[in-house]
């Protein structure tokens, strides 16, 4: 029997179109209250709708009359190096030299001033794909459906499209149903006629300064291919490919990047090409199974819904910029401008605050698979760091520099803080956390002690002695008071730099004892012994530094570290502790927000939170929520509200902001950094309906809760490792328990202290 070769193909042709056509429209796309929901298109990037895998990401957004998905890539980055920091000054001793001689101009003009200037290094756009839509006319609806991460429109002729970003690969897809609009890349100004301007580091600086070769668009029959040269043999490619179906058009895009000494991957080509013979509807399952997995981790339930809904936009946009072999979340992480322009402050890591909160909700939020990302570049670059460490602090042990590239390197700045000499210990607390938050002994063992005891090593260098016998650092700074001037740095150590000393001192003992290192614990508790304590002011609180009170508003409540998040005062530590609370936060108010951005106010739901003040903690929030954040939900650090909350009116995007929000509303339903586990320590008093499920204490204990009428009437603990659980006693009356043996439970005064096992399932109900 013979069979014709074209009908072979013809057969296989048909096979392989129906395995990529989704024939089927996904009707059943999860639409939920939270969802961010418009009349129209948005008509800027940073109002777009966003969509991410911590790897790659897109904008959706209508340029002029063009449906436009801008696209970027998390290692996208310029990495030629800062000319100015390879100089025999790049010495912490030159810096205090100048200082003390005040002759503090050489050392801005040595390090602060490039930053502002130079373009590069910094993070850098891709590219974007264009749809003419025109012929579709006006559309009727805009959803971004969190649930699933896809966003859908429906144009008023019944014309639909969804775009998604694939969970765990690097593709994107398109489906247009009732139209056959095929897409056009479009590159990046890198090659415009016209002279390039030099604007602030802030507005960005223009794309054209970069000095990039105009880039290569190859068209095929359905597919675009756009290859773009960088510096230092950067290279990066963008792909979209796309075909016809019945009712209209599938396609799928992907962007490749590659240095020379980077290990090998797939090309957007190769990816785009596996993507479209695996089909659409393949693709479509297995990213929502990530997503109905990292959406079954944890989830709330507030009486305010302006404040639940803000939530839930915190935590898509933390699973759409976090991921475990991805780079960690930058200022704008995969959603970098599409404007011409570099992004705000080069899209770069800025670790004297922004690094920090991003991660800050990962841990009760019960996310620790994708804070594992952050956890795992920091330590990738440990040896970078320690080389920086030698080279300008000329100690041992591990800093960080404050403000770096992808692949750790200092870029510069206001050097106080670029270059700040605590910067470890910060980063270090993340390292705490998740070993509090998993207890995991491996992790414990092998880089939460060891990260520790290296930046232990280095402040035990860097420090100098007082004739009373005392420590202090040469010089010290409070990010960010006094910008960058010379009045930045202080002789006496700031409470900012003494508190993540004293911190990381106590952490490290405590470590070590847990590992059975007891003499390394005696020598970590000596060197604490001859720190002071923080300085505390008898009217106003917590102080930067001695003789120097918060006296005018500012955006950084870097005197405030010792409060939250390190904990070293605490409302658990009784009456004094807390009177110190009380007038630190009055006294930060009392002198007002005008200096505020939007990340102060999350800060405050925080700190408010930790002093147990439910009522300011949600009106802080709230106000982050309404003033400081466009339709999109992203923070824009200035007030947009026009309220007069901040003086600041500008709107440079950045996430910190958005994920210490989602921070803020946790502490508010969950707080166990002193190891007594609170169940809805600081909720308003008129939130008589409130629970949330699964949320993460430390202790590695999984909890849910449920309050009705005022009453706290049922709790679930999963027990992940075992040990003893101490709980503040959420019941009014009696309880009984579920899941566990007769003296298992017992109750002292306020508290239940319960013995666990790994595996227990333990339910608490009121009678």
């Amino acid at each position: 029997m013979k069979i014709h070769f074209t009908v072979i193909y013809t057969l296989l042709l048909s096979i392989f179109l129906a395995a990529c056509q989704p024939n089927d429209y996904p009707e059943a796309i999860t639409a939920t209250p939270h969802d961010l929901s418009f009349s129209q298109l948005p008509s800027r990037w940073d109002e777009a709708l966003p969509l991410g895998n911590g790897m790659v990401g897109a904008l959706l957004w209508q340029k002029g009359k063009n449906l436009r998905l801008s696209l970027d890539r998390a290692d996208l980055w310029d990495l030629r190096p800062m000319e100015n920091l390879d100089s025999e000054k790049m010495k912490f001793h030159w810096v205090y030299e100048q200082w003390k001689n005040n002759n503090y101009r050489e050392v801005q003009q040595q390090f602060d001033v490039p930053y502002d200037k130079s373009p590069a290094p910094s993070k850098i756009p891709a590219g974007a794909l264009e749809f003419d839509i025109q012929a579709l006319g006006e559309v009727a609806s805009v959803q971004l459906h969190l649930k699933e991460a896809i966003s859908e429109i429906h144009w008023k002729n019944g014309a639909k499209m969804l775009s998604f970003v694939h969970a765990t690969e690097p593709i994107g897809w398109f489906y247009f149903e009732g139209a056959k609009v095929s897409p056009e890349i479009i590159a990046p100004a890198y090659s415009l006629e016209g002279e390039a301007g030099e604007t602030n580091p802030v507005e960005g600086q223009d794309l054209r300064r970069l000095g990039y070769p105009k880039g290569k668009i190859t068209k095929g029959e359905n597919s675009l291919v756009y290859e773009q040269e960088g510096w230092g043999g950067f290279r990066y490619q963008v792909t979209t490919r796309w075909q016809k179906t019945e009712k209209g058009i599938l396609g799928c895009w992907s962007i490749h990047s590659e240095y020379p000494q980077w290990e090998k991957q797939d090309t957007a080509l190769e990816a785009t090409e596996v993507a479209m013979n695996g089909g659409f509807s393949s693709a479509w399952q297995s990213h929502r199974q990530w997503w109905k997995h990292f959406w079954s981790k944890s989830s709330i339930e507030l009486p305010d819904k302006i404040l639940e809904k803000q939530w839930y936009r915190e935590i898509y946009k933390f699973g759409s910029a976090a991921r475990q072999g991805a780079p960690p979340i930058s200022l704008q992480a995969v959603w970098t401008a599409d404007n011409g322009k570099l992004p705000p402050w080069k899209g770069d890591f800025h670790h004297d605050l922004n690094t920090q909160l991003s991660y800050w909700p990962a841990y009760s939020g019960n996310h620790l698979e994708e804070e594992q990302g952050f956890i795992d570049w920091l330590w990738k670059h440990r040896n970078t760091f320690k080389e920086y460490t030698k080279n300008y602090f000329e100690t041992n042990g591990l800093n960080v520099p404050g403000v770096t590239t992808l692949e750790g390197q200092p870029m510069g700045g206001w050097i106080q803080y670029s270059f700040g000499p605590t910067v470890s210990a910060w980063l270090a607390q993340h390292f705490y956390w998740h070993w509090r938050y998993s207890m995991d002994p491996v992790f414990l063992e092998e880089k939460a002690y060891p990260w520790l005891k290296e930046v232990a090593i280095h402040f035990d260098e860097l420090s100098v002695k007082e004739e009373q016998g005392m420590r202090k650092l040469p010089i010290s700074s409070s990010p960010e008071i006094h910008d960058n001037s010379r009045e930045a740095w202080f002789g006496q150590t700031t409470n900012f730099d003494l508190a993540l000393i004293r911190w990381t001192f106590d952490k490290a003992a405590e470590l070590a004892t847990e590992l059975g290192k007891e003499k390394e614990a005696r020598k970590w508790k000596a060197i604490l012994a001859e720190w002071p304590e923080l300085d505390i002011d008898p009217e106003s609180g917590l102080t930067f530094a001695p003789e120097h009170p918060y006296e005018s508003s500012h955006r950084h409540f870097s005197h405030l570290m010792g409060f939250h998040p390190l904990g070293l005062v605490d409302w658990s530590n009784g009456a004094k502790d807390r009177e110190i609370i009380r007038k630190t936060l009055n006294n930060l108010e009392e002198k007002g927000s005008d200096w505020w951005v939007g990340y102060s106010f999350s800060w405050l739901g925080n700190l408010k939170a930790r002093a147990m003040d439910g009522e300011g903690a949600a009106k802080a929030l709230k106000t982050f929520a309404k003033s400081f954040c466009l339709p999109n939900s992203f923070h824009v650090n200035g007030d947009q509200s026009g309220k007069g909350f901040s003086k600041f009116t500008y709107r440079p995007f950045t996430l910190e902001g958005n994920f210490a929000f989602a921070s803020g509303i946790q502490e508010m339903l969950i707080q166990s950094h002193s190891g007594v586990v609170r169940l809805f320590p600081a909720i308003p008093a008129d939130w008589q309906e409130v629970a949330f499920e699964q949320l993460r204490a430390q202790g590695a204990f999984v909890i849910s809760a449920r309050k009705q009428a005022g009453k706290v009437v049922k709790v679930e603990i999963q027990v992940e490792k075992g040990g003893v659980l101490i709980l503040q006693n959420p019941f009014d009356g009696e309880f009984k328990t579920e899941g566990l043996d007769s003296g298992q439970v017992q109750q002292k005064g306020e508290r239940l202290e319960i013995e666990t096992k790994a595996g227990m399932k333990i339910t608490l109900k009121q009678l």
